[in-house]
């Protein structure tokens, strides 16, 4: 279980990675309930989620990951992460600490999704 949880993370940050937005919303079910933020309510469409993926090419390059599952079950899975990247507007490097509460189809691909993140610098 924690391997399908593992590829599934992989398959994410490397889309990210790689400033490929539709590979990363190809790792989401169409029916994903998505929050990009943990205190907002979730995107009202894949089309939504789709525009939020829209602009990671453009707005940030230099991305560097890392992860450690914390916990999984055949439900859900909380997926510590750490990133680096650098904005392109001015060059800024930035350090994420993160959480991600991610639950996967028999597909393997991710129905429910919500972040926590922290900025370190």
């Amino acid at each position: 279980m924690k391997e399908r949880y593992e590829k599934w993370m992989r398959e994410f940050m490397e889309a990210w990675k790689n400033l490929d937005g539709d590979a990363a919303v190809a790792t989401l079910a169409p029916d994903v309930e998505y929050y990009e933020n943990p205190i907002d309510l979730p995107c009202a469409s894949f089309d939504e989620v789709k525009e939020l993926w829209k602009v990671v090419k453009d707005n940030q390059k230099d991305i560097e990951y890392d992860f450690q599952t914390v916990v999984y079950d055949d439900n859900r899975a909380v997926i510590n992460w750490q990133l680096t990247r650098t904005l392109t507007s001015n060059d800024e490097k930035q350090q994420f600490d993160g959480v991600f509460l991610v639950s996967l189809n028999g597909g393997g691909l991710c129905t429910y999704f919500k972040q926590w993140r922290y900025l370190k610098n």
